[in-house]
């Protein structure tokens, strides 16, 4: 008899909880392992059972989606990290797929989507739901033809760039680049201006869809 898919679920709404248990419960190839209702209490949860797949919300009480994929990777490398979330920002599309889940659905799929998303990744394949993947693609196309017109970045400037994407000050960015504060604040300035943003987390924001930066 083939083994079946151990599943836990990683969600702070009851009702999906018990929405994912019903659909689950009557697939003869998957069973639920645990449900967690936030960070805190996943990573205690996979300390004692570590499933194959584990449906995970972007938004919970304490620990992000985002922040949990890092370190589930980290220290449980072998369990598929499938999203299913109400985000289908592109923004949050893209930056989970970098954080390296390996599927992303939202929660008004089909259930033959989830389950569908649930074999293919518990397989090592990828999943994105096509809907978005279209959006993604669309998206990707459109920031290629900003990047194109765009103007070039200095070396410095992709420098100063990466670190303030890592969310470094202007005084923390001149420590380390040996120069001073005032120069760090041209040059923020510089990108502002050059991507035609008003704030840092806009700049951000925008350097990461474009692909200046990982």
């Amino acid at each position: 008899m083939e083994e079946k898919i151990k599943i836990a679920v990683a969600d702070d709404h009851p009702l999906v909880i018990t929405g994912l248990d019903f659909i689950i419960s009557n697939c003869s190839d998957m069973v639920l392992t645990g449900s967690y209702s936030d960070g805190k209490n996943l990573l205690r949860g996979l300390e004692t059972t570590v499933p194959n797949v584990l449906l995970l919300d972007i938004h919970m009480p304490g620990q992000s989606g985002d922040d949990l994929a890092d370190i589930i990777h980290g220290t449980y490398p072998a369990v598929k990290i499938l999203v299913l979330t109400n985000e289908d920002n592109v923004y949050y599309i893209k930056n989970m797929l970098r954080k390296g889940v390996d599927g992303y659905i939202l929660k008004t799929s089909t259930e033959s989507i989830l389950l569908n998303a649930i074999r293919t990744v518990s397989r090592g394949e990828k999943y994105l739901e096509p809907a978005l993947k279209e959006k993604v693609v669309d998206d990707t196309m459109q920031a290629t033809k900003q990047l194109a017109s765009q103007p070039m970045f200095s070396r410095r400037e992709k420098e100063v760039l990466e670190y303030i994407a890592s969310d470094l000050t202007s005084q923390q960015i001149a420590d380390k680049l040996c120069v001073s504060k005032r120069t760090i604040d041209y040059h923020r300035l510089n990108l502002l201006t050059k991507l035609g943003v008003k704030n840092t987390a806009a700049l951000v924001k925008k350097v990461i869809q474009l692909g200046l930066i990982e």
